[in-house]
C-alpha cells in the first residue's frame, strides 16, 4: 500500500494566498456588483518592458528556423545571460563571481522552497518572523520541524521575531543554528537592514559555522545608499551565504518565470562524517537531475533587461510601483496609521487600527471599502496586529483605493 508523506499534514489547511482568494470569491459571489481592488498578492500589473518583447520576439523567430533553433539548453542557465548578470550586477559592486557560481532559474520560489533538498534533517532553521510562507512550509514537508503549536509556532524551529519594538531587526539567535533565512528587502514588512546590521548575521554564520539563505528578489526597489544589494558586499559573505534574485518584480516576469541562484563555491556544509563538503556542486546535481533549464526565449527576454534601453525601462518600472508606494504610505500616515516600509521595497506593513486582529482587518478592509490586503498574522505569529499591503497595482486603483481607506473605512 501506498503511504502518504505526513509532513504535509503538519500545514496548516490552506496556503495563506489561496485562503485570501477563497474569501475574495466568496465576497464577490455575495456582492457581485462591488469594485474590488487588489493590494495583496505581490503580483506586478504593467507589461513587459518593450526591450524585452523585442527580444522574446526575435527568438521565437529563431525557434522557427532550423539553423537558429534550439532545444535543451544548459540546465545552469545559458551563458550570454549568466554572463551579464555578473557584469551588471556584481561586478560594479566589487563582487567577482564565477560563471559556474550563478544557476538561472524558473523563479525565486522554487529556488528558496527547493534549496533545502541539499541540506540534512537534522538541520536547525532560523527564520525571521513574519516571514515568507514558502521558507517555513517547504522545510516543514521535508520533515524538518515538529508539530505546530499551540503558539503558532514549528517545533525545531527558531524564530527571530522582528516587530516595531525592535525596529524589524531580528537579534542573534540564543540558540546554535545551522540555516538562516533572511530577506531584505524584507517581504512582508518592506524594512531593511543597513550594511552594518547584515555584518553582523554575515560575522555570526561565519562564527557558528551556517549558512545564510539570503532573498534578495527585492533589491531593485532600495533606494538609500547604506542598503546593500547584494549579501557579498559584505565581507566573508561568499563564505556563508547563497543568494537568491528574481527578474519578477523588478521586470516584470511573474507570468514568464526567470530568476537566478548564486552558490559560491567557496560556502561548504558538513557530511556526517565531518567532512567538509561544497554546496555548489550539490546544488548543480540537484538541478541537473530535477530542472530541463528556463526557456531560451525567457533567457533572451532576461538578457534584454541588462541592455541600456533595458536598463533604462526596468528603472521605469520600478519608479511607477514606487510611487504607488509613496501614496499608500502618505495616504496612511495621513490618517494617523502607523506604517513601516514603502521606502526601499515595495511593500508596506501597517499596525492594525486599534489592535483590531489582523484577520479582522482583512475583512473589515474588504467589506467595507471593497479592498483587498494581507493579514500579517499569515506571515507568522509576529505578524499579528499587522497588515500588508503591495504597491503592484496601476495608479490609478492605488489612488482609489488610499480614497476609500480615508472616507469608508471606519477607524
Amino acid at each position: 500500500m501506498a503511504t502518504i508523506n505526513e509532513n504535509y499534514l503538519k500545514l496548516p489547511g490552506s496556503y495563506l494566498f489561496a485562503e485570501i482568494a477563497r474569501k475574495v470569491a466568496k465576497f464577490k459571489t455575495d456582492n457581485p456588483s462591488a469594485n474590488v481592488i487588489r493590494l495583496g498578492i505581490g503580483d506586478v500589473t504593467r507589461p513587459l518592458p518593450p526591450s524585452i518583447i523585442a527580444a522574446m520576439h526575435q527568438a521565437v523567430d529563431e525557434m522557427s528556423n532550423e539553423a537558429t533553433f534550439r532545444g535543451y539548453g544548459p540546465e545552469q542557465g545559458y551563458p550570454f545571460l549568466i554572463q551579464k548578470i555578473i557584469d551588471t550586477d556584481y561586478i560594479p559592486r566589487g563582487i567577482h563571481l564565477d560563471a559556474d557560481e550563478v544557476f538561472v532559474s524558473d523563479g525565486s520560489k522554487s529556488d528558496v522552497g527547493n534549496i533545502q533538498e541539499i541540506f540534512g534533517l537534522n538541520n536547525t532553521v532560523a527564520i525571521t518572523d513574519p516571514v515568507y510562507p514558502v521558507y517555513l512550509d517547504t522545510n516543514v514537508m521535508a520533515g524538518r520541524t515538529a508539530d505546530l503549536g499551540a503558539n503558532g509556532r514549528f517545533g525545531n524551529v527558531v524564530y527571530l521575531s522582528c516587530n516595531a519594538e525592535n525596529n524589524f531587526i531580528p537579534a542573534l539567535p540564543a540558540a546554535k543554528v545551522d540555516l538562516i533565512y533572511l530577506c531584505m528587502p524584507n517581504n512582508p514588512t518592506g524594512t531593511t537592514l543597513t550594511k552594518k546590521q547584515l555584518k553582523v548575521w554575515v560575522d555570526y554564520a561565519r562564527e557558528q559555522d551556517a549558512v545564510i539563505l539570503y532573498d534578495a528578489a527585492y533589491e531593485a526597489y532600495i533606494q538609500e545608499p547604506d542598503i546593500p544589494h547584494s549579501i557579498y558586499e559584505i565581507e566573508g559573505a561568499k563564505e556563508v551565504a547563497i543568494e537568491f534574485r528574481s527578474f519578477s518584480k523588478n521586470a516584470g516576469f511573474t507570468g514568464t518565470r526567470c530568476a537566478f541562484t548564486v552558490v559560491p563555491k567557496a560556502v561548504t556544509a558538513l557530511t556526517a562524517s565531518g567532512r567538509r563538503q561544497p554546496l555548489n556542486p550539490l546544488w548543480n546535481r540537484r538541478q541537473t537531475t530535477k530542472f530541463n533549464g528556463v526557456p531560451y526565449i525567457v533567457q533572451k527576454g532576461a538578457e534584454a533587461v541588462y541592455t541600456a534601453a533595458g536598463q533604462h525601462q526596468i528603472k521605469e518600472l520600478i519608479g511607477y510601483y514606487m510611487a504607488n508606494a509613496k501614496v499608500i504610505r502618505d495616504g496612511l500616515l495621513s490618517i494617523g496609521l502607523t506604517v513601516f516600509g514603502g521606502v526601499n521595497a515595495p511593500y508596506i506593513w501597517l499596525k492594525t487600527p486599534q489592535g483590531m486582529d489582523s484577520w479582522a482587518f482583512f475583512d473589515k478592509l474588504l467589506t467595507e471599502a471593497h479592498l483587498v490586503g494581507t493579514p500579517g498574522s499569515g506571515f507568522g505569529p509576529s505578524g499579528e496586529g499587522y497588515f500588508r499591503l503591495t504597491a503592484f497595482g496601476n495608479q490609478e486603483n492605488t489612488r482609489e483605493a488610499i480614497e476609500r481607506i480615508k472616507t469608508r473605512l471606519k477607524v
